[in-house]
């Protein structure tokens, strides 16, 4: 009769060798499968309770006709969706993790790339881990590596790899994941709900939810050669929202900083499709905050080219000020009046009336007698 199971093969007995070292108290098999890995972390001493789920009636149907180990409770879910919330001491997952177009066996199958199914359970998996549990997990050179390591680092967890070997025409990994310092710490501050938003060259921004309103938390990016950044924008901050400049600061710690969280569209994807009066009203007010960045003497940089520098939504927001510096001659107004520039065609096409030059003059203008009215009438906003 054939078994509609995943049977255990090299990739199991592989991950099985890490789950007899480091699976101790309360632990999640996740896709258990043929249930070797609940099986065996039931048999460890230090393993409390074994929670053993898979989506597949037959695997459960299975493992319950198999399983002995009163340790070992048993349910039916798709990755965490029926799992209570707890927190776990360990959590083993051997993932379906090839290529829809390399598959022959649905257990297999982690989606169009091979790592969709491993990266649901990755952006999951720090609501039921305990702030010092381990994740333990086996996946192949096949699912993309590099692709696996980004969404580790995205959800704020750390890896090792523990083990690997060469078995026909793909290589397997295991990792052991822990909860980043990051994570931990915001944890403790109980900050809620934390998943990455955006990648920049020197941040990455993941959101989160503090007192039931959500915030924004900036860390440094590991790749940037940039010093102090998170610093620096954390003492802009500080001074810009005095004039209702920029996201509204709420903490900061150690390479990292906290702001509410700002809502709405870059304005690269709000501009093309707006018409005439509501982009007068933005210019108008981003061209102000200009205004009062000149005057304070700090340059934002960037602003010739703000495509994900400028927030619309209720509010017009300018975000990102790890460059700000101060400066003696600031360029923000010139800055974006070059942006304007750049977009005339676009402009005009909504029913503006400006040219190239007549944009370049009024900058040169404004360079001389540094008067934001005049630019405003200019323009025509």
């Amino acid at each position: 009769m054939k078994i509609d199971v995943y049977m255990p093969r090299e990739d199991s007995h592989l991950l099985q060798k890490e789950v007899l070292n480091f699976a101790k108290g309360s632990v999640l098999d996740m896709g258990t499968g043929s249930g070797i890995q609940a099986e065996t972390a039931a048999s460890l001493k230090n393993v409390k309770k074994v929670l053993a789920v898979d989506k597949s009636q037959a695997a459960i149907d299975f493992c319950r006709d198999k399983f002995k180990a009163r340790k070992i409770r048993l349910l039916k879910s798709d990755l965490f969706s029926k799992v209570s919330k707890q927190k776990f001491d360990t959590i083993i997952f051997n993932p379906p993790y090839l290529p829809e177009d390399k598959v022959k066996h649905p257990a297999l199958d982690g989606g169009k790339k091979g790592y969709e199914v491993l990266e649901r359970f990755l952006d999951s998996v720090n609501e039921f881990l305990a702030p010092n549990g381990v994740v333990l997990i086996v996946f192949s050179s096949l699912t993309n590596k590099d692709k696996v390591d980004e969404i580790i680092r995205n959800n704020m967890l750390e890896s090792e790899l523990l083990n690997s070997a060469h078995f026909f025409f793909e290589e397997l990994f295991v990792y052991k994941i822990v909860k980043s310092d990051f994570l931990k710490e915001f944890e403790k501050k109980k900050i809620d709900d934390i998943h990455f938003f955006a990648a920049g060259k020197r941040g990455i921004v993941f959101t989160g939810f503090f007192r039931k309103k959500k915030i924004a938390i900036k860390t440094k990016h590991p790749k940037t050669k940039a010093q102090h950044s998170i610093e620096n924008e954390v003492k802009m901050l500080k001074k810009l929202n005095k004039h209702k400049i920029g996201p509204t600061f709420v903490a900061k710690g150690r390479n990292y900083l906290i702001y509410e969280f700002v809502p709405g569209e870059y304005i690269k994807d709000w501009l093309p499709k707006t018409k005439k009066s509501e982009i007068a009203g933005v210019f108008a007010a981003v061209l102000k905050q200009c205004f009062v960045l000149d005057k304070l003497k700090i340059n934002k940089e960037e602003m010739h080219h703000p495509l994900k520098h400028i927030i619309i939504d209720k509010n017009i927001i300018m975000i990102d000020f790890e460059r700000a510096h101060k400066t003696k001659s600031p360029k923000n107004v010139t800055q974006f009046l070059q942006f304007i520039r750049t977009n005339a065609g676009l402009l005009n096409r909504r029913g503006f009336n400006i040219s190239k030059e007549k944009i370049l003059e009024i900058s040169q203008n404004y360079k001389k007698n540094h008067k934001i009215d005049f630019v405003l009438k200019e323009l025509g906003l």
